[in-house]
């Protein structure tokens, strides 16, 4: 089967221009087919100094909405676990591998679709724009998804979560599980279980930003 190959969002992705611009920018981006469907690209939020940036995968029912990242109930759990691991939610700048909503139609709900290697790939400009611009002290990869973005193949979530890596654009990177997956935890205790192990990735962010500072 041929490999579905997009024009990717580099022509996009303007040079030597500012977060708000280029947050003005991604709305015009055809790189792929995702755009036809989503209601807007929704872009990354945060100030340009924080030390850290969390990555997701894309937005979300929700996100695509209201155009902002991580708004839904990913997002509310993900704001909890900082706060239990200590790190200051004004620390964080956070975004998404892919900028437009994928998904499918099951009645009147928009279901979640994953993106594919190929629409990852041509949405990676605009991530590495933010990136350029950002310098982060921990970048940290919420999911496979993100995690492919950032470092291909090189790494697996539940293998490597926790530890960190060297990136050109960062000082330090991470993995950890995408909260999404702990809210499709089978449970109550499988669910708190896998929040406690969320909790002590986040915790080891903030050890590892007291390091590097």
């Amino acid at each position: 089967m041929t490999a579905i190959k997009f024009p990717g969002a580099g022509t996009y992705v303007p040079e030597g221009v500012s977060l708000r611009t280029l947050s003005n920018a991604v709305q015009a981006c055809h790189g792929c087919d995702l755009y036809r469907h989503a209601t807007q690209a929704v872009f990354g939020e945060g100030r340009a100094g924080a030390p850290i940036v969390m990555l997701g995968e894309q937005p979300g029912d929700q996100e695509d909405r209201a155009g902002r990242p991580f708004v839904g109930p990913a997002g509310t759990l993900l704001n909890r676990a900082l706060a239990d691991a200590g790190i200051d939610r004004s620390d964080i700048y956070i975004t998404n591998a892919v900028k437009h909503f994928k998904f499918e139609e099951r009645g009147k709900r928009r279901i979640h679709k994953k993106p594919t290697a190929a629409e990852v790939v041509a949405c990676r400009p605009w991530l590495q724009a933010e990136l350029e611009r950002l310098r982060p002290e921990v970048l940290v990869c919420l999911g496979a998804t993100a995690l492919q973005s950032v470092f291909g193949n090189r790494y697996r979530v539940l293998k490597d979560r926790g530890h960190f890596f060297e990136h050109p654009m960062a000082k330090a990177a991470t993995v950890t599980v995408h909260p999404a997956a702990i809210l499709r935890a089978s449970g109550v205790t499988q669910r708190e279980t896998d929040y406690q192990a969320f909790v002590k990735d986040l915790s080891a962010v903030r050890l590892k930003l007291a390091e590097l500072a």
